[in-house]
């Protein structure tokens, strides 16, 4: 197995994970949340998906998905077409209410195409190159999809412990 085949792997178990944590969930069981401040399944999901859509895509120098393929006009969010979720309030992580678990996997394949087309076509020396120099050390492509991997895994596993608790209620 080669690094881009270990990538790919990684991203979708990530895939995976997202739609065994929203199929079959009504609109009501997406917005669940455990408490007032708890994070929603609906919410998890999109945030994990918008983060990787964001950084592959700034990685890759492509337009994200959210804006290229209309998805942000399709889950008609009242947020800043550029928001991730990250620092969302507990208002905000309510606003994401999804009408049906397809909008929310159909998203999720959108940028996991986008992200394994570029996994795919990486030459040898891209997880080398260096993407953000405001940090000490330099972030580099590698350490950056490792940091979304590791943030999408567990926010899927955050949705699927909520999903746990929902079918025990």
């Amino acid at each position: 197995m080669n690094t881009a085949e270990v990538l790919i792997d990684a991203f979708g178990r990530i895939r995976q994970l997202v739609e065994k944590s929203v199929e079959g969930l009504s609109p009501e069981d997406l917005a669940y949340r455990p408490d007032p401040a708890a994070n929603s399944i609906a919410w998890l999901t999109w945030h994990l998906t918008r983060i990787q859509d964001d950084h592959v895509a700034e990685i890759a120098a492509n337009e994200q998905a959210w804006t290229a393929a209309g998805w942000a006009d399709r889950f008609g969010l009242p947020f800043d077409v550029a928001a991730t979720g990250f620092g969302h309030s507990s208002e905000d992580v309510a606003a994401v209410r999804p009408q049906n678990p397809e909008l929310l996997i159909g998203y999720h394949e959108a940028v996991w195409s986008n992200t394994t087309a570029y996994l795919g076509a990486m030459g040898p020396n891209d997880l080398d190159r260096i993407i953000d120099e405001s940090y000490d050390p330099p972030v580099s492509v590698g350490v950056r999809l490792v940091s979304v991997i590791s943030d999408n895994i567990q926010h899927g596993g955050q949705a699927r412990y909520v999903r746990g608790m929902l079918e025990r209620r």
